[in-house]
């Protein structure tokens, strides 16, 4: 009796145990669960905290590329020429020679074509998205109409010096032309100029234009070349007047014959 007692102590005891056993595995196995949920989770930054303070803010919309008129738009190296007003323009039809015509560009922007009933505006566009605009108007009575447009009277490029130099005036800009080159071609610098303080105009739009001082006169030495910028269409050089040049007409004149007291043999 007494070894059956025992034995029924012995397989509850055991019973017990490895229910133990079982619940603490399980509970093991929550816990790890709920850590991988978690690190699964992205995690928030507490307010205040350095985590916080190096993530952006969010915003409601999205980031856009456009130029809100703050910062002047990117210059393009070589853009590419756009009609301007009283240019002149030699149209090709290649299948309908009948069409052929040369138009010019009227003060207002527009130009009146042969067989259109209303004119097109081509002020500010290039030769290519003027043809485009052609091809689209002509489609509505041609069929697949080819169109050649070759610039024949244009505007071309310039650049205007002013200030202190031999002849003050616009020139045409041809091929690569640096600073100093386009103040010989100015007829260089005349006498009171300060050619250590040229400025050089730019103007990328209507609103914005910028303003470069250049020191030439260390140019003219062989020093700071990259002081020689190269101009581009539409810029303007002002050479300005030097500090001696403004008082000159101030200081005392001496005529030459106090220096000779005595005559000359």
């Amino acid at each position: 009796m007494k070894a059956t007692l025992c034995l029924i102590s012995m397989t509850l005891a055991a019973s017990g145990a490895l229910a133990q056993s079982q619940q603490a595995q399980q509970s093991q196995q929550s816990q790890q669960s709920q850590q991988s949920q978690q690190s699964q989770q992205p995690q928030q930054a507490y307010p205040g905290s350095a985590a916080a303070a190096a993530k952006p803010p969010a915003t409601s919309q999205p980031a856009t590329s456009q130029n809100d008129g703050s910062r002047p738009e990117l210059h393009q190296r070589y853009p590419r020429y756009r009609i301007g007003a009283n240019d002149v323009m030699d149209l090709t039809f290649r299948y309908t020679p009948e069409f052929n015509q040369e138009v010019m560009v009227q003060p207002d922007g527009y130009v009146q074509l042969r067989g259109l009933p209303a004119d097109v505006h081509a002020q500010g566009l290039t030769v290519v998205q003027f043809t485009d605009e052609l091809q689209k108007q002509y489609s509505k009575i041609l069929h697949d109409p080819v169109i050649n447009i070759v610039l024949k009277d244009f505007d071309k490029p310039y650049f205007i010096a002013g200030g202190f130099v031999g002849k003050p005036g616009k020139y045409d800009l041809r091929g690569t032309t640096t600073a100093s080159q386009a103040v010989a071609i100015a007829g260089g610098f005349s006498d009171g100029a300060k050619n250590s303080q040229v400025v050089l105009f730019r103007r990328y739009s209507d609103e914005w234009v910028e303003a470069k001082v250049l020191n030439l006169k260390t140019v003219l030495k062989g020093k700071n070349l990259n002081e020689d910028t190269v101009l581009q269409p539409g810029d303007m050089l002002f050479v300005p007047k030097s500090n001696f040049a403004k008082i000159e007409k101030y200081l005392p004149r001496t005529s030459l014959g106090s220096f000779f007291s005595t005559p000359v043999p």
